[in-house]
């Protein structure tokens, strides 16, 4: 197989965009970009710094006022055109997509037409946001709540999903009448800059949305500038609490979308086909490099055996290869050092008991140049154990086996994070009475991800974050109530 590398002509060239103008170099360290199927060099990108940060935030904050005060409808009218572009441009995305993560050309398309969406959704959303009015006592008065935008909204998002992350905050926030500082990742830039050009192709105004592209230095920035004046931050806990340490110092507000180790709980009335096959998407969604993705299998112990072979026999016919074959289920992880790490998770999990059933070694031969790892499931993994308790960040399972139904739940809540859950029963009192039971954000029965759409709140419980994104929620998170109160006792009046 003839792995191909991107197209450097496919590829946006613009690391900032700033009051609208499109710029091919920053003013911070030259970073070469690698394509993680190859590991060559796309191209190397003059990434920005703090002085960019603050020309990004000037503009924002310049045009905020004609933002905020742009009628409901007028807004709609704009987040509807932009996203018809998403949709009509859907195919464009790919390119930045496959090249800058390893994200494979079978679901890149889909990004954009999720992208479509987002802004459709909460476009609908910017001609209905009104107030309320609250009955006093005590005084004749008039009490009334409206919600305003904070005004200048940064948003850090992660290298793993980035056109995915961006929007999902973008289309809110917007919405809700904010401007919006945006940092790409400087481990995967590309589909954000693309997302970013096609906003101002819809007519978009000048420094409604900026860009800057950078590493952790250019996120600090961001989070220290009193001209921002909210963080949305999505990644790992370990860079949140820098985020927080940092916002402390001007009490600046930060939603966190962090991370997860959500377990997968198979029940032996279950379909064990479609379990097996849902229970297979946490190690293949975005090359297994997914905060919500399904990776702790609990499987009750009538039933572990054999679902176990079932996930086995599957795992064997995911089909790696180049992300730009259209054929390709399976695409690299983002890097030699993850790649790394992974392995050594995984030697360190068979060492503390685990069994590999399926997988285990990077893939050579024709491989060899990339960073691949086919589908890895690890059996009898003990549940305090270090693989099942910490995000692994590839394509790879633990499998544990229960008895009971409270012991499901318990397994299933015994880790810091608490982002998804999956549930796998045809009982439906058992369904109801396990998801009650469960500490996450977000539990599918007998799925794998279909509430991730912009209509549903998404978001986690313990170390996963706080705050939602996606649903009336996320509307919420870009908007601050303000109450007023006014008396209706008439002045007396000298004679």
């Amino acid at each position: 197989m003839a792995f191909r590398n991107p197209s450097i002509d496919a590829l946006p060239r613009h690391p900032l965009i700033i009051g609208g103008r499109h710029e091919e170099q920053g003013g911070g360290e030259m970073l070469a970009h690698v394509y993680p199927a190859t590991g060559k060099v796309t191209r190397e990108i003059r990434m920005a710094n703090a002085d960019d940060v603050d020309r990004a935030v000037v503009a924002a904050r310049k045009a905020f006022p004609a933002w905020r005060a742009m009628p409901g409808d007028k807004r709609r009218d704009l987040m509807f055109r932009i996203a018809a572009l998403f949709e009509a441009r859907s195919g464009d995305f790919a390119p930045s997509l496959i090249s800058e993560n390893g994200s494979v050309a079978m679901t890149a398309p889909y990004m954009g037409y999720d992208a479509a969406q987002k802004f459709r959704y909460f476009g609908g959303w910017c001609d209905k946001i009104h107030g309320r009015t609250i009955p006093m006592w005590g005084a004749p008065a008039h009490d009334h709540v409206a919600y305003e935008p904070y005004g200048v909204v940064g948003i850090i998002v992660p290298w793993n999903g980035p056109l995915f992350a961006a929007t999902m905050v973008m289309a809110p926030a917007l919405a809700a009448g904010n401007c919006i500082v945006l940092k790409a990742p400087d481990l995967a830039p590309y589909s954000v800059m693309k997302l970013v050009e096609i906003l101002h192709e819809a007519g978009l105004p000048e420094g409604v949305v900026n860009l800057v592209t950078g590493a952790a230095d250019v996120g600090e920035a961001m989070v220290a500038h009193p001209g921002i004046d909210k963080i949305e931050f999505i990644g790992s806990g370990a860079t949140a609490k820098k985020v927080l340490t940092t916002a402390a110092q001007s009490l600046k507000p930060v939603g966190l979308e962090l991370g997860g180790k959500s377990a997968v709980i198979v029940f032996d009335d279950a379909d064990l086909m479609l379990a097996a096959k849902k229970g297979l998407t946490g190690a293949v969604s975005s090359n297994g490099q997914g905060c919500v993705n399904g990776t702790r299998l609990l499987v009750q112990r009538g039933v572990y055996d054999q679902y176990l072979q079932i996930l086995a026999a599957m795992a064997g016919h995911v089909k790696s290869g180049d992300p730009f074959d259209a054929a390709t289920v399976l695409g690299p992880v983002i890097s030699g050092g993850a790649l790394e790490r992974i392995k050594g998770m995984i030697d360190r999990g068979v060492a503390d008991g685990g069994r590999v059933v399926a997988g285990g070694e990077r893939l050579g031969g024709e491989f060899a140049d990339g960073f691949f790892l086919p589908v890895t499931v690890i059996a009898d993994v003990a549940n305090d154990c270090e693989i099942a308790q910490n995000e692994v960040f590839g394509p790879v399972l633990v499998a544990t086996p229960f008895d009971t139904e409270e012991e499901a739940i318990a397994l299933a809540n015994g880790t810091e994070y608490g982002l998804g859950a999956y549930v796998h029963t045809q009982n439906l009192r058992r369904a109801h009475h396990v998801t009650r039971e469960l500490q996450s954000g977000m539990i599918h029965v007998n799925g794998s991800g279909e509430a991730m759409q912009p209509n549903c709140p998404f978001g986690g419980f313990k170390k996963s974050g706080h705050g939602r994104l996606g649903g009336v929620e996320g509307l919420h998170e870009f908007l601050q109530p303000k109450n007023v109160w006014m008396s209706m006792v008439a002045p007396e009046v000298n004679s």
